[in-house]
This record gives structure tokens, sequence and C-alpha cells, in this order.
């Protein structure tokens, strides 16, 4: 009896092992993509996420997904260094600030390791692609949408992040195009603002204190529109926001009908068709740059919009 008990555990050793090893020859048998976002910190980045993760499955790819903890440029600078080390097939990286990000990207290009930029833009001749949104359309689109709740000869303002970055600055290019073509004034624009910070607040106050004729404002991404709208109900007041990603918080707004609409990126989109781009890459294919879409989100759609964000992030 002893003698049998100690040849089923020998067995059962031998084939854990067996099945440990065979797992570990399969996974490195799998091409390797590694994803570097900015953060985490958002539910935007969390959407990305998602859907690189998707993107792994579906193409039987060894990836993971990495984030700076704070955003800084420093920080991911570091991070991509670590990722080299580790000499994945392809990188896929969204740069927060392309001098500290661009000189370790080009370490990757130098190693053969190909670099798919996403959901931010660099003209950088290296990129292999691009996959994202057009920001110059976003904000055509924001500026449009918000535009059809307003009159000609109406102010708006606008609020955005670093006016020189290639996503705020081109979605306050098309905001300002889409308002001259309809007549409607920009009053203000309050830009190189953080995200969550206290300057946030002051600065829509400030639009609302000096500018009070103003009929409704754009913001370049949902956190600002979120921190803009809340200042606006303290104040009393109540007029249209715009944001960019279509975060949940966002389109809840929508469906309850204190807002009328917003336009917003596709971040599942884009995670998940980087993966895929990243896959052709590793088949020898040529890809080229992706659009990943910008959808206008009312309220005849917000209720399939919000279903799936719900369903996505429990």
């Amino acid at each position: 009896m002893k003698a049998r008990i100690i040849i089923i555990i020998s067995c059962s050793m031998v084939l854990a092992l067996s099945i440990g090893y065979l797992a570990k020859t399969f996974a490195k048998d799998k091409p390797s993509v590694v994803v570097v976002l900015r953060d985490l910190n958002s539910q935007y980045w969390e959407i990305v996420k998602a859907g690189a993760e998707k993107g792994f499955r579906d193409f039987g790819i060894n990836g993971k997904v990495l984030a700076t903890a704070n955003g800084w440029g420093e920080e991911q600078s570091e991070l991509l260094k670590e990722v080299l080390h580790d000499s994945p097939d392809v990188l896929i990286v969204s740069p927060t600030y392309a001098p500290l990000t661009l000189p370790i990207m080009e370490e990757f290009v130098e190693n053969n390791i190909p670099v798919l930029l996403l959901d931010t833009d660099h003209p950088w001749g290296e990129k292999t692609a691009y996959i994202g949104t057009d920001n110059f359309d976003l904000g055509r689109k924001a500026g449009f949408l918000l535009a059809s709740e307003l009159q000609p000869g109406d102010k708006v303002a606008i609020i955005g992040g670093d006016v020189n970055s290639p996503v705020s600055g081109e979605r306050i290019a098309g905001a300002h195009e889409s308002f001259d073509a309809v007549h409607i004034e920009v009053a203000t624009q309050r830009v190189n603002l953080m995200n969550r910070s206290p300057l946030v607040k002051e600065a829509v106050e400030n639009i609302l204190l000096l500018h009070p004729d103003v009929k409704a404002i754009m913001a370049t991404n949902d956190v600002l529109a979120l921190q803009a709208i809340e200042v606006i109900k303290e104040n009393g007041f109540t007029i249209p926001v715009t944001g960019a990603d279509g975060t949940i918080e966002m389109v809840e707004l929508i469906e309850e009908e204190v807002l009328p609409g917003t336009v917003a990126q596709n971040p599942y989109d884009m995670g998940y068709l980087s993966v895929e781009m990243a896959d052709r890459v590793i088949n020898g294919e040529v890809v080229e740059n992706i659009d990943s879409g910008v959808d206008i989100i009312i309220k005849g759609n917000a209720k399939a919009r919000l279903d799936f964000l719900k369903d996505l992030l429990k």
C-alpha cells in the first residue's frame, strides 16, 4: 500500500513538472508584445488595456500591459528601458513626453524591435505605425456638436491640456475650425491644465465669472469635462459640456439627460487594433496608420454604449 502511494505521488510530481515544462515551452513559442501606457489611473486607460488584453487572447500573443504610476515622462523612460532589456517582439507605446521617450524608442528600433504608437502620434520617422484617434477630427466633431445646441453669435469656452501636445493642440484647432464655420465665438481658452488639478476648478470658475454669457464649454478630455460640469453645477449654471473619451460617467450624464451629448474616442478598439497590428508586423506584413474613429454619443445611443462599458469593466 505504502509503495503504491509513493508511486502515485511520484507520477503526480512527474506529470506536474511535465505540464509546467510544456506550458513554459508553449509560452516561449508565442510572440511577445508589450504595451506601455501613460498610466492606469483613469477609466480611459483601463478600457485601452481591456482591448489590448482581448487582442492578446485572440491572436495567441504572450503580451502584457504596463504603465507608469503617475504618467510622468521620466517614469515612462525608465519603464521603457526595463522593457528593452526583455527584448519583446513588438513594442506598443503611448509616449508621454517625446523628448524623454524618443531616445529609448530609438534603441528599440536599433535592436530590430518594431515600435507602434498608440493613442498619441508623433512625427517620428522610425515608428512602424500609429493606431489612434484623428484628434483634429475629434475637435471638429466636438465643435459642431456643441454648435448644434447654440445660435450663431453665441460664445463658448475651451479648456484643455498641453496645447503643444499632438492631442490637446489638434483637438482645440479642430474645434476652432468648427466654431468659425458656424459663427460661434470662442470667448476664452484655458489650456495647459492638468487633470484633477485645483487649477481646473479655478479656471472654470473664472470663465463663469468673467464670461457669464458663455453658452457651452468644450473640454479636450473627459476628466477635464467632468470637473467642469461639477463647477458649473456648484455655481448654479446649466450649460452643455463635451469631453472626448466616452467614459461611463459622461455617458451616464447623457442617458440621464443632464447633457445633450458628447464625442468619444474608441479606446477599446484602439487597444485591440494595436495588438492586431503587432500580430501582422510579427507575421511580416506591412502596416499603415489606423484611425480608430470618433463617435457622437447622444440620448439615442447612450444606453448601448453604457451597457458595453459596464460589462467590460465589471
